[in-house]
C-alpha cells in the first residue's frame, strides 16, 4: 500500500512543461537547460512550492519587464534541480533551486538598462548585473529573484567576477 501512495504522491506532483506560468511564460522555459541535456539530468519541476515560486517570479518581475519593453524573451537560466545546480558549481542555497530566480537578457536592450529599470520600477528580492562590461552593452546578464512582497530584500548589485558593488 505504501508503494502505491508514494507513486500517487510523485504523479500528483508532476507538472506539464507546457503549463503557462503567466501570459508570456511557460514552465518549459524554466526547465530547459543544455547542461542538463548534455549530462542526462532530469530538470523538471516536481514540487508545488517551486511551481508556485516560478509563477510569482513571472507575475511580479518577468511579465512587467515583458510589458515594459514589448520584446519577447526567455530566461537563459531558470529553475535548476540540485544536481544541475551542483554540476554548474553553484551553491545549494541558490534561489534557482527554489524556483525564485531567473537570468535574463532582452534583445535590443542593454543589460545595464534592464537592471536599472528593474531596480527602479519593480518589487524584487535581488537584481544582480553579472559580468557586465561598460563598453559592451550586451555583455553579461541580469539575475533577478522574487520571494514575496513581505520577504524581498530589494538588493541591487553588480558583480564583475571578483567583487560585488551597488547597482
Amino acid at each position: 500500500m505504501l508503494y502505491f501512495q508514494e507513486c500517487f504522491r510523485l504523479i500528483s506532483c508532476m507538472f506539464n512543461s507546457n503549463d503557462r506560468l503567466s501570459p508570456h511564460f511557460r514552465l518549459r522555459e524554466f526547465e530547459r537547460s543544455q547542461i542538463a541535456d548534455r549530462f542526462d539530468i532530469d530538470n523538471t519541476v516536481k514540487e508545488k512550492q517551486i511551481y508556485n515560486n516560478l509563477t510569482l517570479l513571472c507575475e511580479n518581475v518577468l511579465e512587467p519587464v515583458r510589458r515594459h519593453y514589448g520584446v519577447p524573451f526567455s530566461p537563459t537560466s531558470g529553475y535548476r534541480c540540485l544536481e544541475l545546480n551542483r554540476r554548474l558549481g553553484s551553491s545549494d542555497k541558490s534561489q534557482h533551486v527554489k524556483g525564485q530566480a531567473a537570468d535574463i537578457e532582452i534583445p535590443t536592450v542593454s543589460n545595464y538598462e534592464l537592471g536599472i529599470w528593474i531596480r527602479d520600477n519593480l518589487d524584487y528580492d535581488t537584481v544582480l548585473l553579472e559580468f557586465y562590461k561598460e563598453d559592451v552593452p550586451s555583455s553579461g546578464w541580469v539575475h533577478v529573484s522574487y520571494i514575496s512582497k513581505e520577504n524581498n530584500r530589494k538588493r541591487a548589485l553588480k558583480f564583475d567576477g571578483k567583487e560585488y558593488n551597488t547597482l
